[in-house]
């Protein structure tokens, strides 16, 4: 089984062909799939065509999201419902090429985790492409994961990848480089790219900005994600230091005494921080559904009314 995990914004016209290209590439490569199509938060009618293309093939499910919670926890609602050992990912824009899909899975069997998609020639305007090669190039520096395109939604991995790794907020930037760091094999392929037939862009200038935020994030949480207390403590031990110093020598007064405080702010942080990180439940999700088609096992809603119930106690 395969699953083709595709958050929908906006996508009503592209929806149709994009499931018809995906049966028909997954048809003649005779695979066994589901879509699971996630509207997230869409107002141009995409939820009816999810329903009606559900009501058509089987093979198609949908899930709607009381409202926009953006990409990742769009994907997070739709990993949570594959039923597949191989996943996908792709936009609903019908700019990534469903036709793609077995030379995804030939790399994939090459010994990789995750095959990551590579945009070479991109039809998209320059005020994207070039901020989008730089934010790349720091990607690779900060994390010692290089790829061409980390960027590019055009996924596949194996399920075994979410078992260790979670998405929030929007770190589905990032899902290769947290999946890099936990140890999984990745990989990328260069894919054809088409032109936006339909809609319009839902990015603008402004992820660029809280793309670098996330990248800090992740590079913070990578290196010291499990011993906040490491770098938090580490500044805070040298600030209280150089101000126990400065009074010890007589000199600095209450600039000495303004030095110790802030450090130990900073050693405060960082038991605050271990303190979360060691009594932090797992598993809080950070989407609502509203409706759901299609069918899903009696055994695994009831082990997720069990998850749930377990969490609330």
């Amino acid at each position: 089984m395969i699953s083709f995990v595709i958050p929908v914004k906006d996508e009503q016209p592209a929806l149709e062909t994009l499931c018809a290209q995906i049966a028909e590439a997954a048809g003649q490569a005779q695979l066994e799939i589901e879509i699971i199509l996630v509207d997230d938060g869409s107002t141009d009618g995409s939820w009816a065509k999810i329903v009606e293309l559900a009501g058509r093939d089987r093979r198609v499910r949908g899930l709607r999201l009381r409202r926009n919670f953006g990409k990742a926890a769009a994907l997070t609602a739709g990993f949570a419902e594959a039923k597949g050992e191989i996943l996908f990912t792709l936009d609903a824009d019908l700019q990534d090429d469903p036709h793609e899909i077995p030379r995804f899975l030939a790399a994939l069997g090459e010994g990789f985790d995750l095959i990551s998609g590579w945009k070479r020639t991109r039809r998209d305007p320059w005020h994207k492409v070039w901020p989008s090669r730089i934010f790349n190039r720091m990607v690779g520096t900060l994390t010692g994961l290089h790829l061409h395109d980390h960027v590019c939604g055009f996924k596949c991995f194996r399920a075994d990848v979410l078992r260790e790794v979670d998405l929030y907020g929007e770190m589905h930037r990032f899902f290769a480089v947290r999946a890099f760091a936990r140890g999984f094999r990745v990989g990328e392929i260069e894919v054809h790219h088409r032109p936006r037939e339909h809609g319009r862009s839902k990015y603008g200038f402004s992820r660029f900005v809280k793309g670098f935020l996330d990248l800090l994030a992740v590079w913070f949480t990578i290196r010291y994600g499990g011993r906040p207390m490491h770098v938090l403590g580490t500044i805070g031990g040298v600030i209280v230091l150089l101000g126990v110093l400065c009074l010890l020598l007589g000199g600095g007064g209450w600039a000495a005494l303004i030095l110790v405080l802030f450090g130990l702010q900073w050693l405060g942080l960082g038991w605050l921080a271990e303190l979360r990180l060691a009594t932090a439940p797992p598993g809080i999700r950070q989407y609502g559904i509203a409706e759901r088609t299609g069918d899903r096992s009696t055994e695994t809603r009831r082990d997720d009314r069990a998850a749930d119930h377990s969490l609330r106690s």
